[in-house]
C-alpha cells in the first residue's frame, strides 16, 4: 500500500513540473514574438484589385501608411506613394524598430485613386506585434463614382415611374414625328421619356430625370429606326450642385468621356422639354 502511495506522489510530482515548463515555454514563444516584432524595420506586401481584369490609367495614384490604430492621432510611422501603378504592385514601408510598441496594433491602410474611381480595402491588415507577420497582402475594391450613384438612384426613380402621374403629347412637323410621357409626383415633374423618328435619319429616345424643378441626369440613345439596335447612348447628369458628375457616351460596349459641350446639349433639350412639360407648379 505504501508503495503504490508513492508511486502515485512521483505521477503527480512529474505531470506538475510539466505544466510549470509549458507555461515556461509559452511565456518565451510571446516573448521571442514581441522580439521579433521590435527587431523589424519594414513591412512587405503586395497590392491586388478583386476585379482582376481592370485596367488603370497611367495617373492611378497608391497610396501607404502603417499605422498605429491603438494610439488615435497617432502619426503614421511610414507612408509611402507610388505611381504609375503596376498589379499586382509590390511595396515595402520602412521604420524605425524603436517606434513600435509590442502592445499595440499596427495595420497597413491602403487606398488608390485613378481619375474619379477609388479604391479601398475592406478589410484590415494587421502587421508587426499581436502575432501577426510584417507581410501584408491587400486586396483593393473599387468604389462607385459621383456619377454612377446619380445613375444608380436615376435607374431607380425610373423602375418606379409606373405609380406617378402620367400625362402624353405628340407632335408632327416635317420630317419628324415627336410623342412624349410626362410623369409627375403632385405638380412637380420627375420625369419624362420622350421618343422623335427622324425617318430615314435615325430615331431618337430620350430619358429626362428630373430634381427640384431641375435638370438632374439624361440618357439618349441614338438609332437607325425605332426597333434598331443603339449605335450610340450618351449619359449626363447632376449632383445637388450643379456639378456635371456623370458623363458617358457609350459606343460598341465601349464607355468614353462624354464632351462638356455635348452635356451642355443634353442640358438644354432637358430644359425645353420641362418647359413644354409645365415646370414645377
Amino acid at each position: 500500500m505504501r508503495r503504490l502511495f508513492l508511486s502515485l506522489a512521483s505521477v503527480t510530482t512529474l505531470a506538475l513540473a510539466g505544466c510549470g515548463g509549458s507555461s515556461g515555454n509559452g511565456q518565451q514563444a510571446n516573448g521571442d514574438s514581441n522580439a521579433a516584432a521590435a527587431a523589424a524595420t519594414n513591412v512587405t506586401g503586395t497590392v491586388t484589385l478583386r476585379d482582376a481584369g481592370k485596367d488603370l490609367s497611367p495617373n492611378a495614384k497608391l497610396e501607404l501608411k502603417l499605422l498605429d490604430v491603438s494610439a488615435q492621432g497617432a502619426q503614421p510611422l511610414a507612408t509611402k506613394t507610388i505611381s504609375p501603378v503596376t498589379l499586382p504592385q509590390s511595396f515595402q514601408l520602412d521604420f524605425n524598430a524603436s517606434d513600435v510598441n509590442p502592445n499595440d496594433i499596427y495595420i497597413i491602410e491602403a487606398s488608390m485613386q485613378d481619375g474619379e474611381r477609388h479604391y479601398s480595402s475592406p478589410l484590415k491588415n494587421p502587421v508587426l506585434t499581436k502575432g501577426a507577420k510584417n507581410v501584408a497582402n491587400i486586396q483593393l475594391v473599387g468604389e462607385a463614382t459621383p456619377g454612377e450613384k446619380e445613375l444608380a438612384d436615376f435607374n431607380s426613380v425610373k423602375k418606379n415611374i409606373g405609380g406617378m402621374k402620367m400625362t402624353q403629347g405628340t407632335a408632327l412637323k416635317e420630317g419628324e414625328s415627336r410623342g412624349w410621357q410626362i410623369f409627375k409626383k403632385g405638380n412637380d415633374v420627375q420625369f419624362v421619356i420622350e421618343l422623335v423618328d427622324y425617318g430615314d435619319k435615325g430615331f431618337t429616345s430620350t430619358n429626362y430625370a428630373y430634381k427640384n424643378g431641375k435638370p438632374w441626369v439624361v440618357v439618349q440613345e441614338k438609332k437607325p429606326s425605332k426597333d434598331g439596335k443603339p449605335t450610340s447612348i450618351e449619359r449626363a447628369g447632376w449632383n445637388d450642385a450643379g456639378e456635371l458628375v456623370l458623363k458617358q457616351n457609350e459606343v460598341g460596349g465601349k464607355v468614353d468621356e462624354l464632351s462638356d459641350a455635348d452635356a451642355n446639349s443634353l442640358k438644354s433639350q432637358a430644359e425645353a422639354m420641362l418647359s413644354k412639360a409645365g415646370g414645377k407648379k
